[in-house]
């Protein structure tokens, strides 16, 4: 049951401004507001803008705290593989076709990907093809 409401939690899309508190909670593992802030650049948003996200993602299950006195250390409830995972398959599933030859073809015609990464890819590839016994 735990599982399928995390999967419901995860298909939430997250706005640019949760997902860079997200990101910073993500590296640091854990903090206050005022520790979140130290990690925006300038021009900072405010305290108050900060807190607010944060009570945003803790009311969609992204979030959790730790109450000391009136103040709250606030830590990620979903790990950043479980966010990637997730996001990746609803952009795949939304824009690709559930395809990842899609996906590469993509990449590779838009420029995005270059020859180094390409060698790279089929050699995880050519790995993967080992360890499942995949012969051709």
């Amino acid at each position: 049951m735990q599982r399928d409401t995390e999967k419901q939690l995860l298909m939430i899309p997250l706005t640019k401004a949760e997902e860079q508190v997200m990101q910073i909670l993500w590296k640091e593992k854990k903090g206050f507001v005022k520790d979140l802030l130290e990690h925006f650049q300038e021009p900072k948003p405010a305290y108050n803008t900060v807190s607010t996200i944060v009570r945003i993602l803790e009311k969609k299950g992204f979030v959790a705290h730790r109450s000391f006195g009136k103040s709250h250390q606030y830590y990620p409830a979903i790990s950043l593989d479980q966010y990637r995972s997730e996001r990746f398959s609803s952009l795949m599933k939304n824009y690709f076709n559930n395809s990842m030859k899609q996906v590469l073809s993509h990449f590779g015609n838009s420029g995005s990907m270059d020859l180094e990464e390409a060698d790279e890819i089929i050699r995880m590839m050519e790995e993967l093809k080992e360890k499942s016994g995949y012969n051709e």
